[in-house]
C-alpha cells in the first residue's frame, strides 16, 4: 500500500507524520497550477514509549493523541496519507527487458525479483514498485526501469492501525524519503541532467537519512543513528545540563556549528572555542564522515555520476552554519531547505524557521492528498 507516484489526482486529505517525537499533521488547499495554502498545521509531542526508531509501541495511545489533535484543529477530512521511515523499508532499482508484458512483469517484481533483495521473507513483506522509463543497455537490449519498494507487512500493518483507532481512512502509506522528494521537487528540478545527482540530508531526531536522487529518481539511501537528539545533548552534557528526551526546537536553532578556517580543515578538534562549540563540532564531524562514506559509496556504483548538490532538511537544517561545514567538509554545495518557501506554500500568520524546518516529509505527504 505503497504510493510511489510523485503526485496524483485531488483526493482531499490530510498529512500525517508520525515521529519517535512527535506527530505532525497539514492540511493544504491548492490555489493556482502550482501554489498552496497552509490550511491547518499541528504538532504534538509524544509520551516517552510510544514510538522507538520508527516501530510503534503503544498504538491505542497515539490513535486517541491523533484523534485529539483533530477534534482540537476541528479537522472533519477522513482521509490521510502518511509515511514509513526509511530505516523500516527496503528500495531498489531493478531493469528488465522492456518487451516484458504487464501482468508478468508484476509478478517478476512482485515475487521473484522482490525475493533477491528482501533481508526478511517475501510472504511477511508488503511490496510495490513503479514503473520508470526505458533505456538501451551496453548490449543493446531495451531495459525498463522499475523502482521496487518493501517493508515488513508488522509495520504496515501498524500505522494502518493506529490511523484507523483515530477514526481516520488511510489513503496511502509511502515512504518518508518519497513525500521529502516530492516537497523538494522545484528545488530537486535545477538539477535535471542524468549526470548530475543530488544528496537529500533528511536530519531528524534520532537518525539522519540520506537519499541520493537523480532527475528526482532515488537511487541510494542508507540512515545512521546520528539526528537532533545527539547534537543537543551532546552540547548540553558538554556544559554540564542534563539531556533531553525532546528537542528543544529554539535552542537547536540558536545553534551555530563553527566553520574552520581553511588552515585548520580537517583537523581533529579544530574549531570550537567552547565545550558546548566542540561537542556540536564532534557530533556534525561524525555525520559529515557517514556522509561521506555514503556518497563515495554511491559514486562507486554510479560511475560519472556525481553529487553535485546536498540538500539538508528536517530539524537540523535549521542548525546555523551547517550547511557550511558540510560544504567546506564534503567539497560539495550544500544548502538548508525551507519546504514553505521552496514549495511556494501561503500561511495565515508566522511559523517560526526552525518549526517550518521540520515540515518537508509532512508537506510531502499533504501534497498527495490536495
Amino acid at each position: 500500500m505503497f504510493g510511489l507516484k510523485f503526485g496524483g489526482k485531488s483526493k482531499k486529505g490530510i498529512g500525517i507524520e508520525i515521529t519517535s517525537e512527535k506527530v505532525n499533521l497539514v492540511q493544504l488547499r491548492r490555489k493556482g497550477q502550482s501554489s498552496f495554502k497552509l490550511v491547518t498545521y499541528a504538532s504534538v509531542e509524544l509520551p516517552e514509549g510510544t514510538v522507538e526508531e520508527g516501530r510503534i509501541l503503544d498504538p491505542v495511545a497515539l490513535g486517541e493523541i491523533i484523534r485529539s489533535l483533530l477534534a482540537e484543529k476541528k479537522v472533519k477530512l477522513k482521509k490521510v496519507a502518511t509515511a514509513l521511515p526509511g530505516r523500516e523499508t527496503v528500495s531498489r532499482l531493478i531493469r528488465l527487458p522492456a518487451e516484458i508484458p504487464d501482468m508478468e512483469l508484476r509478478e517478476m517484481v512482485l515475487n521473484q525479483e522482490a525475493s533477491l533483495y528482501l533481508p526478511f521473507p517475501r510472504e511477511d513483506a508488503d511490496v510495490d514498485y513503479q514503473k520508470l522509463g526505458t533505456a538501451l543497455d551496453d548490449d543493446g537490449i531495451e531495459r525498463i526501469e522499475i523502482l521496487m519498494v518493501a517493508t515488513p507487512k508488522e509495520v504496515t500493518d501498524s500505522y494502518i492501525n493506529v490511523l484507523e483507532i483515530a477514526q481516520l481512512q488511510v489513503d496511502i502509506v509511502e515512504v518518508s524519503s518519497f513525500a521529502l522528494i516530492r516537497a523538494l521537487h522545484n528545488e530537486l528540478a535545477r538539477y535535471s541532467t542524468i549526470a548530475e545527482a543530488v544528496a537529500i540530508v533528511d536530519i531528524e531526531y534520532e537518525a539522519t537519512e540520506i537519499t541520493v536522487t537523480v532527475d528526482g529518481v532515488p537511487q541510494f539511501s542508507r540512515t545512521f543513528p546520528i539526528g537532533t537528539a545527539q547534537i543537543q545533548n551532546a552540547q548540553l552534557r558538554a556544559i554540564n545540563l542534563p539531556p533531553r528526551r525532546t528537542t528543544d526546537m529554539e535552542m537547536l536553532g540558536s545553534m551555530s556549528v563553527p566553520v574552520q578556517s581553511m588552515d585548520t580543515v580537517g583537523l581533529a578538534g579544530g574549531g570550537g572555542s567552547t565545550p558546548g562549540d566542540a561537542a556540536i563540532m564532534r557530533v556534525v564531524g561524525d555525520l559529515s564522515d557517514e556522509l561521506r562514506r555514503s556518497i563515495d559509496f554511491y559514486t562507486s556504483q554510479s560511475p560519472g555520476s556525481d553529487v553535485v548538490q546536498l540538500l539538508i532538511a528536517g530539524p537540523g537544517a535549521c542548525i546555523g552554519q551547517l550547511n557550511e561545514f558540510f560544504s567546506q567538509r564534503l567539497g560539495i554545495a550544500a544548502s538548508a531547505i525551507d519546504p514553505i518557501a521552496t514549495m511556494g506554500i501561503t500561511v495565515d500568520g508566522e511559523i517560526p524557521i526552525q518549526d517550518r524546518m521540520s515540515l518537508s516529509v509532512v508537506l510531502g505527504l499533504g501534497l498527495r492528498e490536495v
